[in-house]
């Protein structure tokens, strides 16, 4: 983040991402220092004066209406997503005194009941800084069975699903396409980080993949934003093999609690079959053997 504030960063980002052909504007050969927008061009394409839009980027106004701000997210072209995080990173308040350090995640009892529900299908539950907060057997054997099962029960241990995607590299091979689900994983950090702009643990997570990773480093200084709500991933698995999941994340009504990710595939196809084999073999061992064998073990 620059001395300006996540607000600048964010304009001065996705404004020079934007060419002057992309939004019809001719250019006449001229040469041009840089190849985005100039603040000019996008003030007039806002219907702004220039001279605002400047304070706005230079984080000297912060108290922008909604209706300049949706006017600037049309001038960008933003999305639906990037258009409410643009309106986030303008509602936050000026830093004061640093944030105390946030109490460790917790799941309500009704989460853990609905994971247990979902004892075939493979779901994980994910923490606002992409930290396991707990998964049933098939989401730990799809997405970390190299990891502890265990872990997620420890908050000083637990994995953390943004780091493992760029830090470890059996999560990087289980993607065919690494680079769709990495950019994923980051647009979704860049949501979370304008609505908790002083979240320290947040901000630790992000400055150390921007300092041990160089493709996060560069992805997040896109400022590309992306709600991970449902899609579709090829995944090499080394127990039941290559196979095509839905990744849906259900959050809360209110956005600030933890998220339930479940992966599932169509109904009758090769991967629903790799998916059923996958919670075959993660079940408990008793529930596995015929009860002639189980008995056999008591006597």
């Amino acid at each position: 983040m620059n001395k300006h504030g996540h607000l600048a960063d964010f304009l001065q980002a996705r404004r020079g991402q934007l060419r002057p052909e992309d939004v019809g504007l001719r250019t006449y050969g001229e040469r041009r220092r840089v190849p985005g927008l100039r603040r000019e061009e996008l003030a007039m394409l806002a219907g702004i004066s220039a001279p605002y839009y400047t304070r706005l980027e230079q984080g000297q106004s912060r108290n922008a209406s909604r209706e300049v701000l949706d006017a600037i997210a049309s001038a960008l072209r933003l999305d639906e997503s990037e258009r409410a995080h643009l309106h986030a990173l303008a509602r936050a308040p000026k830093r004061g005194r640093p944030a105390g350090r946030p109490r460790a995640e917790r799941i309500a009892p009704a989460t853990s009941a609905l994971l247990a529900a979902l004892e075939s299908t493979p779901a994980i539950v994910i923490g606002r800084r992409s930290d396991v907060l707990a998964w049933n057997r098939p989401g730990h054997g799809l997405f970390a069975g190299h990891l502890d099962p265990g872990s997620p029960n420890d908050p000083g241990q637990r994995p953390n699903m943004a780091r493992l995607m760029f830090l470890d590299a059996h999560t990087r091979d289980l993607y065919t396409d690494w680079p769709a689900k990495a950019r994923a994983v980051v647009g979704n950090l860049r949501l979370t980080a304008g609505r908790y702009p002083d979240d320290p643990l947040l901000a630790g997570l992000i400055g150390e993949l921007t300092m041990r990773s160089p493709e996060f480093a560069t992805m997040w200084a896109d400022h590309r934003i992306l709600a991970c709500d449902v899609a579709d991933y090829e995944m090499r698995h080394p127990l039941v093999g290559t196979l095509t999941v839905t990744q849906q994340t259900l959050q809360s009504p209110q956005g600030s609690g933890p998220s339930l990710v479940v992966a599932t595939a169509d109904p009758g196809s090769p991967f629903a079959t790799a998916l059923n084999l996958l919670a075959h073999a993660t079940a408990p061992q008793e529930a596995t053997q015929p009860r002639h064998v189980a008995e056999a073990h008591t006597t």
